[in-house]
C-alpha cells in the first residue's frame, strides 16, 4: 500500500482524463474537458462545496447584522442594498479567489499541471480551464443574489445592468489572476488559508464590503478607493442600485481595469508549474 488517499486518486484520474480529452481537439474542446475535470474534483470535495456554497450566505447574514448597528444614512444605502451588493463581493472572494488558490496549489503539487503541459493544452488554457467551474458558480450565485434582493428585499431591479455585469466579470478575471499569482507564494493547500488572508481582510475592511466608503474619513476613503476590489464593488453597486456619480464610475472602472491588467501580468509571470518540495 502506498498510502494514496481518495482525494489524491480523484485528482490524478481527473487530470489524466483532462489530458486525454484535450488531445486532438479545438481550444473550446480542451477548455470544456478541463472544466469538467475540475468540476468533478470540486463536487467530490465536500468541504470545498460547503465553503463555496454556504460561507458567502453566512457572511452576508453577518454583514447585515453589522450594518444594522452602524447606520447607513450618510452612504445613501439601505441595509439590504449594502449587505447584498457586498455579498457579491464576498462570492467573488470566496468562490473565485480563495477556492482557486487552493485548486491551483493542489493540482500543482499532485503533478496534474505538469502532465497537462505535456499535451496540446496551452498554459493559458490550463489556467482558464481550471478556473471555469468556480467562475461559472460565482456568476450563478451573483445572479441569485440579485434575484433574491429584487424579489424578497424590495430592492430595485438593476438600474444599469451593463455596469453590473462588467463589475462581476472584471471581478472574476481579476481574482482568477490574483489566485494564480498567490498560488506561487503558497506551498501547500493548508497554507493557502494564510496566503489568501491579507487580500480577504483588506477587501472586507477597506473595499466597502462591510462598511461603505462614504462612512470612512475622507483620507481613509481615498486610500481605500485604490484597493483591488474597490473598483469592482463600486461598479456592482452603481449597476444594481445606482446613485454613483459618473466620474466615480469612470474612476472605479479604470481602477478595476488597472488592477486586472497588473494581476494578469503577475499571474503569467510568477505562476509556478512545478511542485514546491
Amino acid at each position: 500500500m502506498t498510502g494514496t488517499t481518495t482525494a489524491d486518486r480523484d485528482t490524478t484520474t481527473a487530470g489524466r482524463d483532462a489530458v486525454k480529452a484535450g488531445r486532438g481537439t479545438t481550444a473550446a474542446g480542451r477548455l470544456n474537458a478541463l472544466g469538467r475535470a475540475e468540476l468533478t474534483l470540486l463536487v467530490r470535495n465536500r468541504t470545498t462545496v460547503f465553503l463555496v456554497l454556504m460561507m458567502p450566505v453566512l457572511l452576508i447574514l453577518v454583514m447585515r447584522s453589522t450594518l444594522q448597528e452602524i447606520g447607513l444614512e450618510k452612504s445613501g444605502l439601505t441595509v439590504a442594498g449594502a449587505s447584498l451588493s457586498g455579498g457579491i463581493g464576498m462570492v467573488l472572494l470566496q468562490v473565485v479567489y480563495m477556492n482557486l488558490v487552493s485548486a491551483y496549489v493542489a493540482r500543482r503539487e499532485e503533478l496534474v499541471l505538469k502532465r497537462l503541459r505535456t499535451g496540446e493544452v496551452s498554459d493559458r488554457e490550463i489556467l482558464v480551464g481550471t478556473a471555469l467551474p468556480a467562475v461559472l458558480l460565482a456568476l450563478l450565485q451573483s445572479a441569485l443574489i440579485v434575484s433574491v434582493g429584487t424579489l424578497a428585499f424590495d430592492l430595485s431591479a438593476p438600474r444599469r445592468p451593463g455596469l453590473l455585469v462588467l463589475g462581476v466579470l472584471l471581478g472574476c478575471v481579476l481574482l482568477t489572476a490574483l489566485a494564480a499569482a498567490t498560488s506561487a507564494l503558497t506551498r501547500t493547500v493548508q497554507t493557502s488559508q494564510l496566503t489568501t488572508l491579507p487580500l480577504f481582510l483588506v477587501s472586507m475592511l477597506g473595499s466597502g464590503l462591510f462598511v461603505p466608503l462614504d462612512l470612512l474619513p475622507d483620507a481613509a476613503a481615498s486610500v481605500c478607493e485604490l484597493l483591488p476590489l474597490t473598483g469592482v464593488l463600486t461598479l456592482v453597486r452603481a449597476g444594481w442600485l445606482g446613485g454613483v456619480p459618473g466620474h466615480d464610475v469612470l474612476g472605479a472602472a479604470l481602477t478595476a481595469l488597472a488592477w486586472t491588467a497588473l494581476a494578469v501580468f503577475a499571474g503569467q509571470r510568477w505562476f509556478r508549474w512545478d511542485p514546491r518540495r
